[in-house]
């Protein structure tokens, strides 16, 4: 009979316990809904990058796909947004540039994006807080973006820059 009463108390104990447990895991997953919510926004293009890029397809397809980093509420969300990002990224490299922008600046820029893309990746892989490796990712971005603006800007002519006998 002495035993019954501490059988009961450990139930009680062991019930309490479980109400904290699935509380605490709301509040990790919610908190990529802030996350989210306090990104840096993307840069936008001059309307005259922005005509060339919505030709250019796979860029379109992969800027929607970037989009979409901004809608994140929970983990899973963000792990297909990545894996998206790194097929459209692949399809992007793969496609064929404008002539405006087939050039060594922007194909650098893709690169240092895919890096943030794989290293937001990585961090998801391991469970690692992937906060700071998502802003470098947009921050990445933005360069890229920039770089659009800057090369349909430049008003340099390109024998300038090619010729180096000065």
């Amino acid at each position: 009979m002495p035993k019954f009463p501490y059988f009961i108390l450990f139930l009680l104990l062991l019930g309490s316990c479980k109400d904290v447990v699935q509380e605490s895991a709301n509040v990790a997953e919610s908190s990529f809904e802030t996350m989210a919510n306090e990104l840096p926004p993307v840069v936008a293009v001059n309307a005259k990058s922005d005509a060339i890029l919505a030709q250019w397809k796979e860029y379109y397809s992969f800027h929607q796909s970037f989009e979409r980093i901004y809608t994140i509420g929970f983990r899973e969300d963000l792990v297909l947004v990545i894996e998206d990002l790194v097929e459209k990224q692949k399809l992007l490299e793969a496609s064929e540039y404008p002539a405006e922008f087939n050039i060594p600046q922007v194909k650098g820029r893709q690169k240092v994006v895919k890096t943030y893309i794989l290293k937001t990746k990585g961090d998801l892989e391991y469970r690692l807080n992937p906060e700071n490796s998502i802003k470098e990712l947009i921050t990445a971005y933005n360069a890229l973006r920039k770089q659009f603006d800057v090369t349909v800007n430049n008003t340099l002519p390109t024998d300038l820059i090619e010729n180096e006998d000065v």
